[in-house]
């Protein structure tokens, strides 16, 4: 009698690793980053280095001391998650804060639920988030752009974002009040107020379109999250909804570009199916404009990002691809 061997999959080699992800999202995020350094100053660059380092320390730590395993923080996980939170944080932000940020990330959005691969919320965003609710007042007072100078972060006048200048009219009904907004090309190349990483909708583009051509992630997520908020919007203004925002305005400000290509589209916490990921989106679009014009808060990326996160689960069971060899069901 021959015996049949049969290996477990995946049963194809790809010449691909977590690791290469990682660097790849890394490098996509390189443009926004040195925008960043131009418009804030040195203060970009202390965020940024207390952030990956604290991330990558806590990791290392946990697995080490708590989880009692050998630590591999050589996949760069650590690092990008690190990187996405600064991405996330005015860039005036006081350290300790942004070691609170990390720690949460880390601790409790990666690690307490077993690690890289088993997260079910985004890490840096359940630290973003924690950080938002716990200090409102410094998460949401940050530097004007410098311009092209050579000051520093900490002579810059603090100021409101496009995001709250938004908030305000549609509060008050009161369109006049968009014009305080940035013009479309300032918004666009990245001269506002905002988070560090979230301000240059060119540098963040074309860091997505690297991400699209080598495959790092499908066009899927980031089109149908753009093109919801883009419909939402558009309906509103073109209503004549007293003081809402054009689609334009919604889309080159506040974390809309930074979350939809390369928040939301991370590995483990999005659909794994493409009509997942477009419902995925779409659910995302859906629930930043509702918190954009009748919530608390003047952005909701993070938190539209967040639930869409518990709803994956439930989309990778009902959403999945057809098996090889699958009759179709008449």
């Amino acid at each position: 009698m021959n015996n049949l061997i049969v290996s477990p999959a995946p049963h194809a080699h790809a010449d691909d690793s977590v690791r290469k992800n990682m660097l790849r999202v890394i490098i996509a995020l390189m443009p926004a980053f040195v925008v960043s350094l131009f418009a804030f100053g040195w203060g970009s660059l202390i965020v940024t280095l207390i952030s990956v380092v604290s991330c990558v320390l806590f990791e290392w730590l946990i697995t080490k001391f708590i989880l009692r395993q050998q630590p591999v923080i050589t996949d760069c996980s650590a690092i990008l998650t690190g990187l996405l939170l600064a991405f996330n944080l005015p860039s005036n932000l006081p350290w300790w804060i942004v070691m609170v940020g990390a720690f949460v990330a880390i601790a409790i959005g990666k690690m307490s639920f077993g690690g890289l691969g088993q997260n079910v919320f985004n890490p840096a965003l359940v630290g973003r988030v924690f950080l938002l609710i716990s200090f409102p007042v410094q998460m949401t007072t940050w530097p004007r752009p410098l311009g092209w100078s050579t000051k520093y972060a900490v002579d810059a006048e603090s100021g409101a974002t496009p995001l709250s200048v938004m908030k305000n009219a549609i509060k008050a009904g009161d369109s006049s009040l968009l014009n305080e907004l940035p013009d479309y090309w300032h918004a666009f190349v990245g001269y506002m107020g905002g988070s560090l990483g979230e301000i240059s909708a060119l540098a963040l583009l074309l860091g997505g379109i690297y991400l699209i051509c080598t495959k790092t992630i499908t066009w899927h997520i980031p089109v149908s999250i753009l093109t919801t908020v883009a419909l939402f919007s558009g309906i509103m203004y073109w209503a004549g909804v007293e003081g809402a925002a054009s689609p334009l305005a919604h889309l080159l400000t506040g974390g809309v570009m930074l979350g939809a290509i390369f928040m939301a589209t991370d590995y483990v916490t999005s659909p794994m199916t493409g009509w997942g990921q477009i419902i995925y989106g779409i659910g995302i679009g859906v629930i930043v404009m509702v918190i954009r014009t009748w919530g608390a808060y003047p952005e909701g990326m993070s938190f539209a990002i967040l639930i869409m996160n518990a709803v994956t689960p439930l989309l990778n069971m009902y959403i999945r691809p057809k098996r090889f060899g699958e009759k179709k069901k008449k």
